[in-house]
């Protein structure tokens, strides 16, 4: 899936960007842009791609991208349906990596904030007491006054640049071929058809032919532009689209295996619990207890 690069709206009034969304979804495009991002979903569930990751994302996940990093949070289908009291809430921080000034590196009490920035080239999602004091000051920080502004963005880099509770997103993406842009416009075709038919049986002859690719041409491609085989990618699709399901909590997990693609349901426990590391019992329990 091919990124587009994103242009971040700035001011001359302000050095960086924060807001609070409300809307119907986060959108489909596929993106990258130069400044890093801390993104807290308040409502919302689906599947995020970032980097050469597939995982699903719901309410109240905080996620720190680093900068170029391609980045995209998919809906899942209850939130395309035009129902206005169905919506998404997020807090969006960006803000370019010299946006304090180009010798603020320099200082040798900022040696932890380079490190974090290095870090966040791979994305990493934010957990425990990190991520409640984080988003209560981007709480803050949306109606603050210019100085308090900064000296929030300063207390969220502190934290950040200490804190050890987060877990790295896509740790393969550094040295990823999927900066090439140009070939990505074979993942946009290939990706589009999998999101539409990942509940259907998926053939490399089907898949191949997308690409434009023989068999044996497609799997060496798509190894090298993810670091991942199509089976593999595809089990992440429809894993994350389970994950989603149970969240919403309307159907038993029987029945979610079958509708998300799978035809087996000992496969379909075995492959869960490769993918998230739990039972999709556990899994639910995580969120609706």
């Amino acid at each position: 899936m091919k990124p587009h690069f994103h242009k971040v709206p700035s001011t001359s009034q302000h050095s960086f960007s924060i807001r609070y969304d409300k809307k119907p979804n986060f959108g489909t495009l596929w993106h990258f842009h130069p400044e890093l991002e801390l993104h807290y979903i308040v409502k919302g569930q689906g599947t995020q791609y970032i980097g050469d990751t597939v995982s699903s994302f719901s309410d109240g996940d905080l996620i720190l991208l680093g900068e170029n990093l391609p980045h995209t949070w998919r809906c899942s289908e209850k939130y395309f349906q035009e129902n206005p009291v169905v919506e998404v809430e997020a807090f969006v921080l960006q803000f370019l990596p010299s946006c304090l000034g180009k010798d603020f590196f320099e200082l040798p009490e900022t040696k932890s904030i380079s490190s974090l920035y290095k870090n966040a080239k791979k994305g990493m999602i934010i957990y425990g007491d990190t991520k409640e004091k984080l988003s209560e000051i981007l709480r803050e920080t949306i109606n603050a006054s210019q100085l308090e502004r900064v000296i929030n963005l300063l207390r969220m880099l502190q934290i950040l640049g200490s804190t050890t509770e987060y877990k790295t997103i896509s740790p393969g993406y550094a040295n990823s071929h999927l900066t090439n842009i140009s070939e990505m416009e074979r993942l946009e075709k290939i990706y589009s058809y999998v999101l539409a038919h990942y509940r259907e049986e998926i053939s490399l002859e089907k898949i191949s032919s997308i690409a434009n690719l023989s068999v044996s041409s497609f799997s060496r491609y798509f190894k090298k532009m993810t670091n991942k085989t199509f089976f593999e990618f595809l089990i992440e699709i429809r894993i994350s689209n389970v994950c989603s399901a149970l969240i919403e909590d309307k159907l038993p997990i029987e029945v979610i295996c079958y509708e998300c693609g799978f035809n087996n349901v000992s496969n379909f426990y075995r492959h869960f619990n490769k993918v998230t590391g739990m039972t999709p019992f556990a899994y639910k329990k995580q969120y609706l207890s």
